[in-house]
């Protein structure tokens, strides 16, 4: 039998026994690091510690990205409430915006004939000799006008204020005739027809 001294110290040889002889110990020089068990342990246990840090690393790191992900989810909820109310709001101005705009046009068409009228018989009033009988919607933005004048010039001048009103865009006269019926002075019937410009009605 073999045996290996790790100590590195030569051990004497023993006197042999009676009637056999005992194997001689051969000794193994550790060397000037030291044994090579011990050097294994060591190197075991650097990888131990290094594996043992490494692993501790990566478990900080993964707490911290934990930590960071449940701050952005939390924001990220904020965030989606603050849009939804500013979602909700922004609907709510757009109804509103709505309301506003139908009253208006239903105010606008409201009022609309009676200023039309109103303008109308103003303009009536400042031209001379000139009176009127009817005045009648005809679609297509268009309205005719009757009346009577006591000159063709009376009718030009309706006409132009007509026109200088800025609340039509053509002013045209449909017919023109001297009323026989009238004897005592001389009387024209006309017939206009105003095209109505709805920027400005």
């Amino acid at each position: 039998m073999i045996r290996i001294n790790l100590l590195g110290i030569a051990k004497q040889k023993g006197k042999r026994g009676n009637g056999g002889g005992s194997s001689p110990d051969v000794a193994m020089p550790a060397g000037p690091g030291g044994s090579p068990v011990v050097k294994i342990l060591v190197i075991l246990l650097v990888a131990g510690v290094m594996n043992a840090g490494y692993w501790y690393t990566l478990d900080k790191q993964k707490r911290d990205i934990a930590a960071k992900m449940a701050i952005a989810e939390a924001k990220n909820r904020e965030l989606a409430e603050v849009k939804a109310r500013y979602l909700e709001r922004q609907r709510q101005a757009e109804n509103y915006k709505r309301r506003v705009d139908v009253i208006d046009q239903l105010r606008k068409a409201q009022t609309g004939p009676t200023e039309l009228l109103n303008m109308i018989g103003d303009t009536v009033n400042n031209t001379e000799a000139v009176w009127l009988s009817s005045m009648k919607d005809q679609g297509n933005n268009s309205i005719a006008i009757e009346g009577m004048a006591l000159s063709t010039d009376a009718v030009a001048s309706l006409i132009t204020n007509l026109q200088k009103s800025g609340h039509f865009r053509n002013v045209e006269i449909k017919e023109t005739f001297q009323d026989a019926n009238i004897k005592e002075m001389q009387a024209f019937q006309f017939t206009l027809t105003c095209e109505i410009d709805k920027g400005k009605s």
